[in-house]
Protein backbone atom coordinates (compact mmCIF):
# COMPACT_ATOMS: atom_id res chain seq x y z
CA UNK A 1 0.00 0.00 0.00
CA UNK A 2 1.19 3.14 -0.70
CA UNK A 3 0.07 6.59 1.61
CA UNK A 4 -0.76 9.96 -0.06
CA UNK A 5 -0.38 12.85 2.49
CA UNK A 6 -2.56 15.95 2.04
CA UNK A 7 -3.22 18.82 4.08
CA UNK A 8 -6.37 21.18 5.05
CA UNK A 9 -4.24 23.84 4.13
CA UNK A 10 -0.76 24.83 2.41
CA UNK A 11 1.59 25.18 5.82
CA UNK A 12 -0.57 22.04 7.73
CA UNK A 13 2.54 20.17 8.12
CA UNK A 14 2.54 17.43 5.36
CA UNK A 15 6.62 17.31 4.95
CA UNK A 16 7.50 16.65 8.75
CA UNK A 17 3.98 14.00 8.65
CA UNK A 18 5.88 12.97 5.27
CA UNK A 19 9.17 12.30 6.58
CA UNK A 20 7.57 10.84 10.09
CA UNK A 21 5.88 8.47 8.35
CA UNK A 22 9.25 7.38 6.15
CA UNK A 23 10.78 6.92 9.19
CA UNK A 24 7.96 4.69 10.89
CA UNK A 25 7.19 2.70 7.92
CA UNK A 26 11.06 2.69 6.11
CA UNK A 27 9.12 3.97 3.13
CA UNK A 28 10.74 6.18 -0.17
CA UNK A 29 8.91 9.07 -0.56
CA UNK A 30 8.03 10.82 -3.77
CA UNK A 31 6.78 14.80 -4.35
CA UNK A 32 4.99 14.85 -7.96
CA UNK A 33 4.73 18.22 -7.72
CA UNK A 34 6.87 20.97 -6.13
CA UNK A 35 6.78 25.05 -6.86
CA UNK A 36 9.23 26.85 -5.40
CA UNK A 37 12.28 26.16 -3.23
CA UNK A 38 13.54 24.64 -0.92
CA UNK A 39 12.87 21.28 -2.23
CA UNK A 40 10.82 19.27 0.22
CA UNK A 41 12.62 16.46 -0.77
CA UNK A 42 15.39 18.04 0.92
CA UNK A 43 13.73 18.77 3.84
CA UNK A 44 12.88 15.26 4.58
CA UNK A 45 15.99 14.11 3.72
CA UNK A 46 17.71 16.25 6.77
CA UNK A 47 15.03 14.48 8.45
CA UNK A 48 15.32 11.20 8.62
CA UNK A 49 17.97 8.52 9.81
CA UNK A 50 16.97 5.34 7.81
CA UNK A 51 20.00 5.67 5.01
CA UNK A 52 17.82 2.87 3.37
CA UNK A 53 15.26 5.26 2.35
CA UNK A 54 15.31 6.53 -1.42
CA UNK A 55 13.96 10.01 -2.02
CA UNK A 56 12.78 9.91 -5.48
CA UNK A 57 12.40 13.58 -7.82
CA UNK A 58 9.70 15.54 -8.49
CA UNK A 59 7.93 14.82 -11.85
CA UNK A 60 7.00 18.55 -12.09
CA UNK A 61 9.51 20.85 -10.57
CA UNK A 62 8.30 24.14 -10.74
CA UNK A 63 10.27 27.62 -9.83
CA UNK A 64 7.17 29.72 -8.68
CA UNK A 65 5.78 29.03 -4.75
CA UNK A 66 2.24 29.27 -6.25
CA UNK A 67 -0.20 27.11 -7.21
CA UNK A 68 0.95 24.58 -9.65
CA UNK A 69 -1.14 25.39 -12.60
CA UNK A 70 -0.35 29.17 -11.89
CA UNK A 71 3.37 28.36 -11.65
CA UNK A 72 3.24 26.46 -14.64
CA UNK A 73 1.14 28.75 -16.60
CA UNK A 74 4.28 31.52 -15.84
CA UNK A 75 6.51 28.77 -17.43
CA UNK A 76 4.65 27.28 -19.82
CA UNK A 77 4.46 23.72 -18.83
CA UNK A 78 1.26 22.02 -18.76
CA UNK A 79 0.92 19.28 -16.25
CA UNK A 80 -0.76 16.47 -17.66
CA UNK A 81 -2.01 13.50 -15.35
CA UNK A 82 -1.07 11.01 -17.82
CA UNK A 83 2.71 12.09 -17.61
CA UNK A 84 2.56 11.01 -14.24
CA UNK A 85 3.87 7.13 -13.17
CA UNK A 86 5.05 6.17 -9.47
CA UNK A 87 8.43 5.55 -9.07
CA UNK A 88 10.10 2.28 -9.85
CA UNK A 89 10.52 0.74 -6.09
CA UNK A 90 9.85 -2.41 -4.21
CA UNK A 91 9.03 -0.73 -1.06
CA UNK A 92 6.08 1.47 0.29
CA UNK A 93 5.94 5.02 -1.06
CA UNK A 94 4.80 8.27 0.62
CA UNK A 95 3.27 10.54 -1.87
CA UNK A 96 3.60 14.09 -0.50
CA UNK A 97 1.10 16.70 -2.05
CA UNK A 98 1.17 20.17 -3.05
CA UNK A 99 -0.88 22.15 -0.97
CA UNK A 100 -4.23 21.58 0.12
CA UNK A 101 -6.08 18.48 -1.71
CA UNK A 102 -8.08 21.07 -3.75
CA UNK A 103 -5.44 22.77 -5.01
CA UNK A 104 -5.13 22.97 -9.03
CA UNK A 105 -2.69 21.12 -11.19
CA UNK A 106 -4.10 22.38 -14.65
CA UNK A 107 -7.91 23.42 -15.28
CA UNK A 108 -9.46 19.65 -14.89
CA UNK A 109 -7.24 18.10 -12.39
CA UNK A 110 -6.51 18.72 -8.81
CA UNK A 111 -3.86 17.65 -6.52
CA UNK A 112 -6.02 15.39 -4.48
CA UNK A 113 -6.35 13.30 -8.31
CA UNK A 114 -3.11 11.85 -7.74
CA UNK A 115 -4.04 9.76 -4.91
CA UNK A 116 -6.88 8.19 -7.45
CA UNK A 117 -4.06 7.73 -9.73
CA UNK A 118 -1.79 5.90 -7.92
CA UNK A 119 -5.17 4.02 -5.40
CA UNK A 120 -3.04 5.79 -2.44
CA UNK A 121 -4.35 5.50 0.94
CA UNK A 122 -5.11 9.22 2.45
CA UNK A 123 -3.28 10.55 5.57
CA UNK A 124 -4.90 13.96 6.27
CA UNK A 125 -2.47 16.46 8.12
CA UNK A 126 -4.63 19.26 10.12
CA UNK A 127 -3.03 22.04 11.94
CA UNK A 128 -5.38 23.84 14.40
CA UNK A 129 -6.50 26.86 14.40
CA UNK A 130 -9.41 29.34 14.20
CA UNK A 131 -11.47 27.60 11.55
CA UNK A 132 -9.84 24.73 11.14
CA UNK A 133 -12.36 22.12 12.31
CA UNK A 134 -14.52 24.00 9.22
CA UNK A 135 -11.64 23.45 6.95
CA UNK A 136 -11.36 19.82 7.95
CA UNK A 137 -14.57 18.69 7.73
CA UNK A 138 -14.75 20.10 4.73
CA UNK A 139 -12.10 18.43 3.39
CA UNK A 140 -12.75 15.00 4.72
CA UNK A 141 -16.17 15.29 2.92
CA UNK A 142 -14.66 15.74 -0.51
CA UNK A 143 -12.01 12.94 -0.14
CA UNK A 144 -15.46 10.33 1.23
CA UNK A 145 -17.42 12.16 -1.76
CA UNK A 146 -14.78 10.67 -3.85
CA UNK A 147 -14.56 7.36 -2.02
CA UNK A 148 -11.31 7.71 -1.44
CA UNK A 149 -9.80 5.34 1.22
CA UNK A 150 -8.29 7.10 3.98
CA UNK A 151 -6.25 5.96 6.46
CA UNK A 152 -6.88 8.92 9.05
CA UNK A 153 -5.90 12.02 10.38
CA UNK A 154 -2.98 13.72 12.25
CA UNK A 155 -3.08 16.83 13.94
CA UNK A 156 -0.19 19.15 13.83
CA UNK A 157 0.53 22.02 16.57
CA UNK A 158 -0.85 22.96 19.66
CA UNK A 159 -3.46 20.93 21.20
CA UNK A 160 -6.75 21.90 21.32
CA UNK A 161 -8.79 18.97 22.47
CA UNK A 162 -12.34 20.46 21.83
CA UNK A 163 -11.13 21.04 18.21
CA UNK A 164 -10.02 17.57 18.12
CA UNK A 165 -12.53 15.94 19.37
CA UNK A 166 -15.69 17.43 17.34
CA UNK A 167 -13.22 16.72 14.57
CA UNK A 168 -12.93 12.91 14.56
CA UNK A 169 -16.69 12.69 15.90
CA UNK A 170 -18.21 14.27 12.81
CA UNK A 171 -15.40 13.24 10.41
CA UNK A 172 -15.75 9.67 11.56
CA UNK A 173 -12.15 9.58 11.13
CA UNK A 174 -9.53 7.53 14.12
CA UNK A 175 -6.36 10.42 15.22
CA UNK A 176 -3.15 8.25 13.94
CA UNK A 177 -0.92 10.76 15.92
CA UNK A 178 -0.58 14.19 17.56
CA UNK A 179 2.09 16.26 16.95
CA UNK A 180 2.96 18.76 19.58
CA UNK A 181 4.39 22.54 18.85
CA UNK A 182 8.04 21.73 18.80
CA UNK A 183 10.61 24.17 19.37
CA UNK A 184 12.83 22.30 16.91
CA UNK A 185 12.03 20.06 13.95
CA UNK A 186 14.80 17.38 14.05
CA UNK A 187 16.13 13.74 13.39
CA UNK A 188 15.43 12.98 17.52
CA UNK A 189 12.35 14.16 16.84
CA UNK A 190 10.85 12.39 14.10
CA UNK A 191 12.31 9.30 15.07
CA UNK A 192 10.15 9.76 18.17
CA UNK A 193 7.05 10.50 16.66
CA UNK A 194 7.69 8.09 14.21
CA UNK A 195 7.73 5.41 17.37
CA UNK A 196 4.98 6.68 18.64
CA UNK A 197 2.73 6.81 15.22
CA UNK A 198 3.82 2.50 15.06
CA UNK A 199 1.64 2.07 18.06
CA UNK A 200 -1.47 3.24 16.46
CA UNK A 201 -0.91 2.87 13.14
CA UNK A 202 -1.54 -0.86 12.73
CA UNK A 203 -4.39 -0.59 14.95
Amino acid sequence: MNYFVTGIDTDSGKTLVSAILCEALKADYWKPVQAGLPLDRDTVAGLISDPSIVLHNEQYFLKLPASPHAAAKLEDIKIEMDCFSLPVSDKTLVIEGAGGCLVPLNNENFVIDLASRFNAEVVLVADLYLGSINHTLLTLSELKRRNLPIKGLIFNGERNPQSEEIILHHGGMRCLLRIEKEKEITKEVVRRYAELLLTTWYG
